[in-house]
């Protein structure tokens, strides 16, 4: 709407506003006074009436306009001025807070929003493993396949990005508690720094803009509930949403397996990239060819009872993930350890169909089992101290239960006997254990964009 010819001065003739009206098209014009705010209306109709009570086209539009009109400041909702114009109001002149005319909207001249800038967020699961554990290993399922059952957490990575406006890259990581700033993604690859989860995964994104990513956890360090590929997983959701061609769900755990498995040199299995991405409840099957996310349908009172049956402890040994990912490579030699790791993986079905059946009980001594093989895989999955806390837990409640990740510290999961939960949390509490309370997670990574209000 050209706002020139839908104002004009108090001062000004009958004969003047008249010209103003042609050419607007709106029927009306709007009066200013001397500090060019509005103070009226005057339409057509108006005009005509003043002109048959004998007015002249010399007269000042002053003794015709009407000072009662309606408008609408600048900050009130696009809603509000629908419904005036859905009312039969013609036009509606928006007045700034000098009530100074900022535009004049019609039913037809109703300008769209202007596009604001927007920032992504995401969040991704970690997860916990039942079994299976060890023939995730590419260099395990690529002879003999592989399979492993996970579910995830209410524990997350949350991260958001912001795109700028040059090619400046800061990093904000309250896991690592630092912040880092980069000229661009040169500066950024030329560095050596703490920063080298994220480096890892930029080489394969390639972000043509700068941005501001801001990253942190809910769970430490170390957590053995893959932590570090939630944390690639979250980072990935949140570029996605800047992209016309979207990674799929497959391509999104594939290339945080590569950042952080290939681009790091980290080893370890696959299951911690895919768990995250899918979320829920998975039977994952590792093979040559590909690797195939089976989710499973449990009923509600399942994973309820499940939930409610499990218990999660964080242990205060030290762990290194990489390190003993490496000594079951080595390991993977002995034909008695292929031998463990292939009955895990039938082991494993067993556990999935007693899942599937909601016979936890079963489910629960089958952790035992999964764990009684897995700590077989390397001496340094367990130690003294974890293997005291796991006799401790099964002589005070516990069904069945297993160190999770890749061992040597972390996280404890057990199973716990139906009427023993009170007694086993006291019992692990004097033994110098807190509880880490958890919901499961049916969505997996999330992510969403938002207009940036906050700059």
């Amino acid at each position: 709407m050209d706002k020139v010819n839908c104002i004009i001065s108090q001062s000004a003739t009958i004969r003047e506003s008249l010209v103003k009206i042609k050419l607007n098209k709106i029927g009306m014009v709007f009066i200013y006074d001397e500090n060019d705010r509005i103070v009226g209306v005057a339409t057509d109709g108006d005009i005509r009436s003043c002109l048959l009570d004998h007015f002249t086209l010399a007269d000042s539009i002053e003794s015709v306009f009407n000072p009662n009109f309606v408008w609408r400041r600048d900050t009130d909702s696009r809603e509000s001025i629908l419904k005036l114009l859905d009312s039969q109001i013609k036009a509606i002149p928006i007045l700034d807070s000098d009530s100074r005319l900022v535009d004049v909207i019609t039913s037809s001249q109703f300008p769209l929003l202007i596009e604001q800038d927007v920032f992504a967020r995401s969040k991704a699961p970690v997860r916990i493993s039942f079994a299976g554990g060890g023939s995730d290993l590419t260099h395990y399922f690529m002879a003999e396949g592989g399979a492993v059952i996970n579910a995830t957490i209410s524990l997350y990575c949350h991260v958001m990005l912001r795109p700028r406006g040059d090619l400046k890259i800061t990093i904000d990581s309250l896991d690592l508690d630092e912040s880092v700033s980069y000229d661009d993604l040169d500066d950024l690859f030329g560095k050596l720094d703490n920063f080298d989860l994220f480096r890892s995964l930029l080489k394969l994104i390639k972000p043509n803009f700068g941005f501001d990513l801001s990253v942190n956890s809910d769970f430490p360090s170390g957590s053995g509930l893959g932590g570090s590929s939630s944390v690639m997983v979250a980072v990935l959701g949140c570029f996605n949403e800047f992209r016309r061609d979207k990674w799929n769900d497959y391509e999104l755990a594939e290339m945080a397996f590569q950042a952080e498995r290939l681009n790091m040199g980290i080893s370890g299995g696959w299951q911690d990239q895919y768990a995250p991405v899918f979320g829920g409840f998975n039977f994952i099957e590792f093979k040559k060819d590909n690797n195939l996310i089976h989710p499973l349908r449990l009923k509600d009172r399942t994973i309820l009872d499940l939930q409610e049956s499990l218990v999660l402890f964080e242990t205060t040994s030290g762990r290194n993930s990489g390190s003993i990912h490496n000594d079951q490579k080595t390991n993977m030699q002995d034909k008695k350890v292929q031998r463990i790791v292939k009955k895990n993986v039938t082991h494993c079905y067993e556990m999935r169909e007693n899942l599937l059946r909601g016979n936890l009980t079963e489910f629960g001594a089958g952790l035992n089992l999964s764990w009684k093989m897995k700590r077989q895989l390397s001496n340094k999955i367990s130690n003294d101290d974890l293997d005291d806390i796991y006799e401790y837990a099964m002589a005070n409640g516990a069904l069945g239960g297993k160190l999770l990740g890749a061992g040597g510290g972390g996280f404890f999961m057990f199973y716990v006997k139906t009427f023993s939960k009170n007694s086993f949390l006291s019992a692990m509490k004097n033994r110098g254990l807190s509880q880490t309370v958890f919901h499961f997670d049916h969505d997996g990574m999330q992510s969403w964009t938002n207009r940036d209000t906050h700059k």
